[in-house]
């Protein structure tokens, strides 16, 4: 799994960034992915696809729940969903734990080369920012150069 944060900064040449900056910086570096991986995850798939990943993105229970009782009836004993928990600290029933588990699942089942486009996609990103790090650097204050 990847992570933005500041060894993702040194990693493209921004180590130096403002502190005030990094955290829009790095929101601004997600957004652009989300977005990215989207368009291409998307290439391919039919309305009833993309309609049913919209609706368990948009945290619609009823889809989220029988999508799960079809194609994942045990996922609270499922290593992924485990993870989930631990990492976010929150219960076995929480709707969030649920949908968010339920998006990964879903791509695993539909978009089984999602974590490919993701790395693809986040170097290409990586790439473009090294390339234009200067000019990003350049367009701070003088003072936090």
């Amino acid at each position: 799994m990847f992570q933005l944060d500041d060894k993702f900064l040194n990693d493209v040449g921004l180590g130096n960034l403002p502190e005030e900056q990094k955290k829009p910086f790095l929101q601004h570096t997600y957004d652009q992915l989300e977005y990215k991986v989207g368009i291409r995850l998307s290439e391919g798939m039919t309305d009833d696809q993309l309609e049913e990943f919209e609706s368990i993105i948009d945290r619609k229970e009823d889809v989220i729940s029988t999508w799960l009782s079809t194609h994942a009836p045990n996922y609270q004993n499922e290593e992924v969903f485990l993870r989930l928990m631990q990492a976010s600290n929150l219960p076995a029933t929480d709707a969030g734990l649920k949908a968010e588990y339920a998006a990964t699942k879903w791509l695993e089942v539909n978009r089984s080369d999602y974590r490919e486009v993701v790395a693809a996609t986040l170097e290409e990103i990586k790439q473009e920012i090294l390339k234009n790090k200067d000019a990003i650097l350049g367009s701070m204050p003088p003072q936090a150069a």
